[in-house]
């Protein structure tokens, strides 16, 4: 015949889509969990002389956190260690759990003054000011083509 395609009807199509989405859904399932990144929100607002960035960061410790400024990316890391431990009556373990957890997160931040920086953590909410380097009035000059 002239080129005839057979006639494939949406439901042979929603069948194929449906044991698509089934196998991306396990990935959902909660034993998934442990295998995900974990992240935090973090929001990064450019004023007319600096930059404020604020980081939600519940649950931790201050001592768990650590801001660096490196090559013009600003980083927040953080470590968090966790035990916990349930006892009989005579001192021996019921059980005992103990979990470690890790989160990084890098931002490019350039122009800013390193030496005015300053940070603060209060109720999980990690602030971070940092202020733009003073804008010089740059000059330009012609440049000759030679021949």
């Amino acid at each position: 015949m002239f080129g005839l395609v057979p006639f494939v009807s949406h439901k042979d199509l929603e069948k194929e889509d449906n044991l698509f989405n089934r196998f991306l859904n396990v990935f959902d399932e909660p034993f998934m969990d442990n295998f995900r990144m974990p992240e935090f929100k973090v929001d990064v607002k450019d004023n007319k002389d600096s930059y404020d960035l604020t980081a939600e960061l519940p649950g931790l410790k201050k001592e768990d956190i650590s801001l660096t400024y490196d090559n013009n990316y600003l980083t927040i890391a953080t470590k968090h260690a966790d035990s916990k431990d349930e006892k009989d009556e005579k001192g021996n373990f019921v059980r005992r759990e103990r979990s470690t957890s890790s989160m990084s997160r890098s931002f490019y931040i350039d122009n800013i003054d390193e030496a005015g920086c300053t940070a603060d953590y209060k109720d999980g909410i990690l602030s971070v000011h940092m202020p733009k380097k003073a804008v010089t009035e740059q000059t330009g000059h012609t440049i000759a083509i030679g021949a």
